[in-house]
């Protein structure tokens, strides 16, 4: 499994990539193989404020469904589009073409209780 060492993670299987005041987020590697292979990620949530730990979307698997958890408090400025055509690149690329969401961070001192890679490998047993 994957996991890259300039990204952020949460307990709830997310990531977090920060540039200057904006937030990608996703799921991790470890996330995408637990629910096996996504067919719908639905995000509903673009211009509102997402507090940290609230549910932003769901993301559906071929057996389940699950909520995806903000990372840190942020305004929804862009889902990614690509994802309703083709969600399985949840799966085959999710730190890259499988994003989910951008945010505008509007709480940064949250970004100190996320994960590193090694807090988050130690987390989930890798």
């Amino acid at each position: 499994m994957n996991f890259p060492a300039d990204l952020k993670y949460t307990k709830d299987h997310e990531w977090v990539r920060v540039e200057g005041d904006i937030a990608t987020i996703g799921i991790t590697d470890f996330a995408q193989r637990e629910l096996g292979d996504i067919v719908y990620v639905d995000v509903n949530t673009v211009g509102e404020v997402i507090d940290k730990e609230a549910v932003f979307g769901t993301v559906e698997a071929v057996k389940t469904v699950s909520d995806l958890f903000m990372p840190v408090t942020g305004e929804v400025l862009e889902v990614n589009k690509d994802i309703d055509s083709a969600p399985a690149s949840v799966n085959t690329d999710p730190y890259n073409s499988g994003w989910m969401i951008k945010i505008k961070i509007t709480n940064p001192a949250e970004l100190e209780e996320l994960l590193s890679d090694a807090a988050y490998k130690a987390l989930i047993g890798v």
